[in-house]
């Protein structure tokens, strides 16, 4: 069998893997919960054996995940001494088997052979109950089928019992079958016609009175072999092709059915023969097949994602458009399809058309196949059959995403200028007190007065030119100039940009960076923006704490294979988790009027738009930490 070993010690998986490969399986290992997850999805075994105790996800989340996705997978769990009430935990939920450790070649032979064993039997379980299912289908058909016939044989014979009773009333006109859109005869047992429909004089003309059979071609036409001749001869309805000639000669394909009328002494006196023009059958199927080719055209050029879904939320049927976003998702879930998730949205519009019968209308965030991230509008609306019943769900998306992203920057720009309105006032103000100290310092020749005064006006000038900057950076959509250099330079650039700023405000500022830290492509200017201004925030986070003698922020760079990761830390203030959840968002900011809340939001743009990350981590008088990591390629 395909075994997936987890464990977090490596020797035990070495030990136990050679173990079960010398039994003959083939071994798959996993160090921890989420790898495990990650081997199974890709690699589907029949079993896992896996440990119970270990880091981050344990060995239960571990079998509730599996069997939420795979329940037919054979879990055993590994516990130590001591963790019965776990295991009993763990056969609750649907594990095979529970052994202790050490686990021995014998114990694990003799589990491994229970949960094989209930493998081969969910296997026989499921071909006979596929079996049965086929005979049941099979003998349902039968079924059916004779309820058909038998229905069918009873509206025959009604029918000529009917035409029985009016036999004696054909008077060569049969108006009770003018309504029919084919062609109907009543003929005797010499084959003479004695009436007929409306239809059939007019394609085949008044022919009361003369031979039925004078209208076929072939034998059928000679009037031995004719469809009445055979009902005649054998007592018993008839269906055929035959070959009609019109009144201009012409020859046309007819479908043919017949059915006696007895007499009360059983005998057939009277036989009932409808005709079914082949061409008008054509031209039915060809409507059909036109129509049906034109709604499925309408249904895959319409301008929105258009799926069908049953009560499950499975997908019926799919638009062109759909299967492009999204991928093939015809026998697939709603909600796996649009946003990779294993259960309904909340809200689902479909499960309220389900409920009421009625249109629903929400706005949703769905992904596409490729990862880009969409804003969509749907509607739904039911599906009914013959009976009124809902059977299926009709649902339409429309993009609306770039029409989100224009409102929501329009409805930033706005903000962004009234709350700009009041710090650039406050800046402008303050920058007023710096040029009256200058003023001041010279007519009175102070010189300490003049510096003061002229410190203050320079950093005045220095927030609003990082206000400005900041402000054209999110008015305006900038695409990265990237080039390779080395990480270690950038690095270096960035510590020594801030380094005057926490000298002079009294903040120790300790750099380590890695000497091989390799090179990366990105946009220097825009990476070095967005590593300083979180540089800076953490000195102002310093300056802004009163509880500790000595303040002290740490930049530092380091490799890994594919990127570079920088750590930003701090002992300042520090951040509550409300403020950390909100720290990238746009206008919001930790520093009041000191600051525009664009900071750390360009700086989180930065990062994405080079395919990195950005995380912080904080608690409220301790400090914080960012990491950033930043790939090598992009």
């Amino acid at each position: 069998m395909d075994i997936l070993l987890v464990d977090d010690e490596a020797g035990i998986r070495k030990v136990v893997g050679i173990t079960l490969a010398d039994m003959g399986h083939k071994v798959l290992m996993a160090a921890n919960g989420e790898e495990a997850l990650e081997v199974f999805r890709r690699e589907r075994p029949s079993v896992v054996l896996t440990d119970v105790r270990m880091p981050g996800m344990d060995g239960l989340e571990l079998l509730r995940r599996i069997k939420a996705e795979s329940p037919d997978t054979e879990v055993i769990l590994v516990t130590g001494h001591g963790d019965m009430d776990v295991a009993v935990q763990g056969l609750k939920l649907d594990a095979c088997d529970f052994i202790s450790k050490p686990a021995g070649p014998e114990i694990l032979e003799i589990s491994l052979k229970r949960a094989q064993d209930k493998i081969a039997l969910r296997e026989r379980m499921r071909r006979h109950t596929l079996e049965l299912e086929q005979q049941v289908r099979d003998q349902a058909d039968k079924l059916v089928e004779l309820e058909r016939q038998s229905a069918a044989r009873e509206t025959v014979e009604g029918l000529a019992q009917v035409m029985g009773g009016l036999a004696g009333e054909i008077s060569g006109d049969f108006a009770m079958f003018n309504a029919l859109p084919c062609l109907v005869s009543v003929q005797d047992r010499d084959q003479r016609v004695m009436s007929v429909n409306q239809l059939y004089r007019e394609r085949l003309g008044d022919r009361v009175g003369q031979p039925g059979f004078a209208i076929y071609a072939g034998a059928a036409g000679q009037g031995v072999d004719s469809p009445v001749a055979r009902t005649i001869r054998t007592g018993l309805g008839q269906k055929s092709r035959e070959g009609l000639f019109g009144p201009d000669e012409s020859l046309a394909a007819v479908t043919v059915h017949t059915a006696p009328i007895h007499s009360r002494g059983g005998q057939v006196d009277l036989v009932l023969e409808i005709l079914v023009e082949a061409s008008e059958i054509q031209r039915l199927q060809d409507e059909l097949h036109t129509s049906r080719r034109r709604y499925q055209q309408l249904f895959d050029e319409a301008p929105c994602f258009i799926t069908v879904q049953d009560r499950h939320l499975r997908i019926q049927a799919a638009n062109s458009r759909f299967r492009q976003e999204f991928g093939s998702a015809t026998g697939g879930l709603c909600y796996q399809a649009y946003c990779g998730s294993e259960r309904p949205c909340f809200g689902c519009p479909t499960l309220k058309t389900f409920e009421d019968g009625q249109p629903h209308q929400t706005e949703l965030t769905v992904r596409g196949k490729d990862g880009r991230t969409l804003n969509v509008v749907v509607w739904t609306a039911p599906v009914r059959n013959a009976l009124g019943e809902i059977e299926a769900v009709m649902e339409m998306a429309t993009d609306i995403t770039e029409l989100a992203r224009m409102q929501d920057h329009l409805a930033s720009l706005g903000m962004l200028i009234a709350s700009l309105s009041h710090g650039i006032k406050g800046l402008l103000t303050a920058l007023d007190g710096g040029v009256y100290k200058v003023n001041a310092g010279f007519r009175n020749g102070d010189a300490e007065m003049v510096q003061v005064g002229w410190d203050k006006v320079t950093g005045l000038i220095g927030r609003i030119k990082g206000m400005v900057l900041d402000i054209l950076f999110y008015a305006k959509k900038r695409e990265l100039t990237l080039r390779s250099l080395q990480a270690q330079t950038l690095a270096a650039q960035v510590a020594e940009a801030v380094a005057p700023k926490a000298k002079q405000l009294g903040v120790e500022l300790a750099v380590d960076i890695h000497p091989k830290l390799g090179a990366f492509t990105v946009d220097e200017v825009v990476l070095s923006a967005a590593l300083v201004n979180i540089l800076e925030n953490a000195v102002d986070a310093c300056l802004d704490d009163k509880t500790k003698p000595v303040h002290r922020v740490s930049f530092s760079a380091r490799p890994d294979a594919s990127g570079v990761f920088f750590e930003i830390e701090d002992n300042g203030v520090g951040m509550s988790p409300d403020t950390l959840s909100r720290l990238f968002s746009v206008f919001f900011s930790t520093k009041g009027s000191r600051g525009t809340g664009l900071g750390l939001f360009i700086a989180k743009k930065a990062v994405d738009q080079h395919g990195g990350r950005i995380g912080a981590v904080s608690e409220p008088g301790q400090g914080s930490t960012f990491r950033i990591w930043v790939p090598r390629e992009q």
